[in-house]
């Protein structure tokens, strides 16, 4: 869970970035508003995709708005907040009203209390009418002041991760190498790939124990398909295929996301050299990995034993990206990226080759940037099998 020091943490960090003149935001993006309260509506639960509203108030205080029902709904702890106004919504005896106009009730709220100081609001998953209630006096403003790209600033803050966030991150990765160890005990020809997300899935609740939810590729490759991606399938394991598996386990919206690609079978002298093309590839880019380092140079390095071999136009992805409440999220590691590797981010690196005639490999890690270098925070043994 995200701790109340680290919310708030969080909250003075947003408020050393915005201008003085600024007395309240309004944060709408659900994952902003875990960000700063730890409120995390269970995505296993009757209020899946529902929502809170948060208030932040310079002096520090901060408010909750929410229906009756969503707050039923959340992770075991409560939010790290001053008060929580509660609209109701459903009462069991009436007809229910659109859940959004419940929040936005709720608002109103403190309507009078905001109308004489300037605020700024996160647009983004607004309820309908919620901007013209409380950004009171706009009008008095001008353009650039009241369209501030609040989103845009707190994703900026999220790159550099907190201890708390860095500590759900490391129980993702543990119950994902968890699932991977797992992957490498029993594949083999005749299952399927259903079947092998079972396993995975059920190694990594273990671990994690608790509920978690497991998303990404778990699809089989061969010579005549080297590439291939999206969830499992009721395919039947074929010897000489390659079966990538790159998934994350998220809880709390915080994720892991690494590869692996086992041989089905064994692997043949072809498929050995792609990994090992593959693997050179991993280490030129761990070789940059720094904060300072432009993304695009990452991406040059990693590339070039890819190039070099030959097979580099048969890869076309990006090779990583940056990963927490998001994914993707900045840093991006493409050829014409702009952005800088900073100490906090969370990044991947996942070179891959899909050739014809002999299969896909794909191959991920990843890393916490830091001053010196980086941590790498995935521990699964990569192999072939």
């Amino acid at each position: 869970m995200l701790t109340e020091q680290g919310c708030k943490q969080r909250r003075r960090r947003l408020w050393e970035s915005l201008s003085e003149d600024i007395e309240w935001v309004l944060i709408a993006d659900p994952r902003h508003v875990h960000y700063f309260a730890n409120y995390w509506i269970n995505p296993l639960s009757f209020s899946t995709s529902e929502r809170g509203l948060l208030l932040l108030e310079r002096d520090g205080n901060a408010t909750l708005f929410e229906d009756n029902f969503t707050g039923k709904s959340l992770n075991p702890t409560k939010p790290h907040v001053d008060r929580i106004v509660t609209e109701s919504w459903y009462d069991h005896t009436h007809s229910i009203i659109n859940r959004d106009h419940a929040l936005f009730i709720a608002l109103k709220s403190v309507a009078e209390h905001l109308k004489d100081r300037f605020g700024v609001i996160e647009a983004e998953w607004l309820p309908v009418g919620a901007q013209e209630v409380l950004n009171l006096n706009s009008q008095e403003r001008s353009a650039s002041e009241q369209h501030l790209d609040l989103g845009s600033l707190i994703r900026h803050l999220r790159r550099q991760k907190h201890d708390d966030e860095l500590e759900l991150i490391r129980k993702c990765m543990a119950a994902g190498d968890a699932g991977h160890a797992k992957a490498l005990n029993i594949v083999e020809a005749g299952m399927s790939e259903l079947e092998v997300y079972q396993h995975i899935l059920q190694a990594a609740t273990e671990e994690a124990e608790r509920p978690v939810i497991l998303y990404g590729d778990f699809r089989a490759t061969n010579r005549k398909t080297p590439k291939a991606a999206g969830l499992p399938t009721n395919y039947e394991l074929r010897q000489g295929d390659m079966l990538i598996l790159d998934f994350s386990v998220t809880m709390d919206c915080y994720r892991s996301d690494f590869t692996n690609t086992i041989a089905v079978g064994g692997a043949t002298d072809e498929q050995v050299m792609l990994f090992k093309l593959v693997e050179a590839a991993m280490k030129a880019g761990e070789d940059t990995l720094k904060a300072g380092v432009a993304a695009k140079d990452v991406y040059a390095a990693t590339a070039t034993p890819l190039r070099e071999s030959g097979y580099a136009d048969t890869w076309t992805s990006h090779a990583g990206h940056g990963l927490g409440l998001g994914h993707p999220e900045a840093p991006v590691i493409v050829p014409e990226s702009t952005d800088t590797l900073l100490a906090g981010d969370v990044v991947t690196l996942e070179p891959a080759l899909y050739v014809e005639g002999i299969g896909g490999i794909r191959i991920e890690h990843n890393y916490l940037i830091t001053d010196d270098g980086y941590e790498r925070l995935s521990n699964h043994h990569i192999c072939l099998g």
